[in-house]
């Protein structure tokens, strides 16, 4: 275990490089349509806590991977997460007005220019990844392709959608935001751990049912603050899920409930990294750090 402060300080580094990277995929580029530009630099470069970078960076290091090997797929993950939430604010989603302390794109521009904007930056997420030189890019690009899509982030939009204003349970409302939420925190840390060692290696499934406990943790965390937390904290509107009337793990366990049921699941986690060792360590601090703070 590091203290917070080397934390803090390791979290901060790792998204300054991330965030160093993605700028650079705007500059010394003429670019087509100069309003489209603007609209992916709003959705991806204002604001963003960068955990699925962080998480590719904080595995792949536990494994041994060179960390230059590691930016593209956590440009990659970032760029697919800032598509999603440029998609999931717009009118016939969740109709939000705020992301990141800032006007959704759609507010900031207007809604065709938002729908470009996701569609553009899925694309680069996957030209990025592909301009990688590393020997496993076809899994990589796979792998990140099967977390994003139809039985992925997508899937779990659609049952999202289908969700609202229903009763359901549990393990139904677990098994929605695995596929939402969940499957690009599993791929973010499979990609980490994948640059660094073959498929084969048995620590890889051990990253998974970290990132499987971890991923619904930290979903169940963002659906507490969105009843305890305000909206200049959070950088979205807060209430938004109860208002949309948004099954969440509150409105099932109440809020205690949901706060134990997530400590419970991080310490799952952490301890399904056991055969990784003291190379764990990283991994097991961030989990414990980020389900106690707006992530």
């Amino acid at each position: 275990m590091v203290s917070a402060d080397a934390l803090v300080a390791r979290l901060a580094a790792d998204r300054a490089r991330v965030d160093a990277r993605l700028e650079s995929l705007f500059t010394e580029r003429a670019a087509p349509s100069p309003r489209l530009e603007a609209a992916m630099r709003h959705a991806l470069l204002v604001g963003g806590k960068r955990l699925r970078p962080v998480l590719v960076y904080t595995a792949g290091r536990a494994l041994g991977a060179v960390e230059d090997d590691l930016d593209a797929p956590a440009m990659a993950l970032e760029l697919i997460h800032a598509y999603s939430l440029v998609h999931d604010d717009l009118p016939a989603m969740d109709d939000d007005d705020l992301r990141r302390g800032q006007p959704t794109v759609h507010r900031a521009y207007d809604e065709a220019t938002a729908i470009l904007a996701g569609d553009a930056l899925q694309a680069l997420a996957f030209e990025v990844l592909a301009a990688s030189e590393h020997p496993r890019v076809g899994a990589l690009i796979a792998g990140l392709a099967r977390a994003a899509g139809r039985d992925g982030m997508v899937a779990g939009q659609a049952l999202d959608l289908a969700a609202v204003g229903g009763h359901p349970q549990v393990a139904a409302l677990a098994a929605m935001h695995g596929h939402k939420t969940g499957a690009l925190i599993r791929v973010a840390v499979r990609l980490g751990g994948l640059v660094a060692v073959d498929e084969t290696d048995p620590r890889l499934a051990a990253l998974d049912a970290y990132a499987d406990a971890i991923g619904l943790a930290f979903q169940i965390h963002d659906d507490v603050l969105d009843v305890t937390g305000d909206t200049a904290t959070l950088g979205k509107t807060s209430g938004a899920d109860a208002a949309r009337a948004k099954p969440t793990y509150p409105s099932l366990l109440g809020l205690e409930g949901a706060r134990r049921r997530a400590l419970d699941l991080v310490e799952t986690g952490v301890a399904a990294l056991a055969p990784l060792g003291e190379d764990a360590a990283p991994l097991a601090d961030l989990a414990r750090y980020m389900i106690e703070r707006d992530h």
